[in-house]
């Protein structure tokens, strides 16, 4: 197997995204099965009932929008620029391509490949005018595309990608100081991180020993692939290693301010809690069942993003959608019922409804004042 194959891409993937699922999750398997059937009641509402989402942020701008476009085919945003334009995918009307595309109240199609082709769009990504993503073809790989918001310009970057790695993260595809920049697995246990400008030529590929991705430019983390997870966080620019305040018993995943700690309580209920990265200035977010969500710690260094699932979350497979604000210290129920929880630039989306009818909804936390 040639080094940078479809292949070893797509296995490299795998295994990164359970490793990070592993940890970033760590009481999902508790969750989900004997803990919901036991659940007392003297475990729920420690913390009081949480603010609606209309009450605590009535300014806030938000949006729903149908699961399918005009033309019927069934629509997946995976990236949201304002709470009510998304990039997303689309298959054609007659099912022979995927269309990646840009909705607002019309669509505009940026991309459209075969269906035969396996087709697959990732880790999309946006800044100022230039937005980023992966796509996967089985016989052209894994390349880098982007497109120019302003002149509606597409192209390709390069298809010097490496054995890319992804974990469901913002920080995927980081475009900063004119170049997008990913990590890639490297031999014996190195990361390279990789970087190309952004007009495209030739990739700058630096490698770095451990396990790491990024977390913010010019941030990486380590313990992608712990269960204990994030230990260091190191920064590119000026090579300062910042040491993670690591608990025992515990996973632990930092941004570069804050660090989120999952844990067992002393009754064996799940614990999140929120600190710098020095340990200091350390706060508890939820318990009982409550379970992280996303990747990426305290979007926008303001809110941590959780779900509480309950007997009825195994039916469904829809959880409460909260979040946690920082500042005040207080919990704002998002929606009592949600599923496809995603976050992106700045904005917090999530789907209403069963697997036959649904409506998505986004909330850009850029507008929370």
């Amino acid at each position: 197997m040639r080094p940078g194959s479809t292949e070893e891409t797509s296995g490299a993937y795998q295994w990164d995204v359970e490793r990070v699922r592993a940890y970033a999750g760590l009481i999902s398997a508790l969750a989900a099965g004997t803990l919901l059937l036991a659940l007392p009641p003297a475990a729920q509402g420690k913390t009081g009932a949480p603010a609606p989402l209309s009450v605590a942020w009535p300014t806030a701008s938000k949006a729903a929008l149908p699961a399918t476009l005009p033309d019927k085919t069934a629509y997946e945003p995976t990236l949201f620029l304002d709470a009510n334009t998304s990039v997303g995918t689309a298959p054609t009307p007659d099912g022979k391509s995927l269309r990646l595309l840009i909705r607002t109240k019309t669509e505009k199609v940026l991309r459209t490949l075969p269906s035969t082709a396996n087709p697959s769009f990732q880790s999309v990504s946006v800044a100022g005018g230039t937005l980023g993503w992966f796509e996967r073809t089985d016989k052209g790989g894994l390349q880098l595309w982007m497109a120019d918001l302003k002149t509606g310009a597409v192209r390709q970057v390069t298809a010097d990608t490496g054995l890319a790695r992804f974990y469901r993260s913002d920080n995927d595809l980081v475009i900063a100081d004119g170049r997008f920049r990913w990590v890639a697995s490297g031999p014996r246990d190195t990361t390279e991180v990789r970087s190309v400008a952004l007009q495209g030529g030739p990739v700058e590929v630096r490698p770095e020993p451990g396990s790491w991705r990024f977390t913010g430019w010019p941030w990486l983390v380590d313990g992608a692939t712990s269960t204990t997870g994030a230990t260091t966080l190191r920064n590119l620019v000026t090579g300062q290693d910042v040491k993670v305040k690591t608990t025992r018993k515990a996973a632990t995943d930092c941004s570069p301010t804050w660090c989120q700690v999952v844990s067992l309580d002393e009754d064996g209920y799940s614990r999140i809690e929120l600190m710098r990265p020095d340990g200091s200035a350390r706060v508890d977010v939820a318990g009982d069942t409550a379970n992280t969500e996303i990747v990426d710690v305290a979007p926008l260094g303001k809110f941590e993003i959780f779900v509480r699932i309950d007997a009825n979350s195994e039916l469904t497979g829809n959880a409460e959608l909260l979040m946690y604000e920082i500042a005040t210290h207080r919990t704002v129920q998002v929606s009592p019922d949600a599923g496809q929880i995603a976050y992106r630039n700045g904005v917090l989306s999530w789907s209403t409804g069963n697997l036959e009818t649904f409506v998505r909804h986004s909330l850009d936390l850029r507008t929370i004042h």
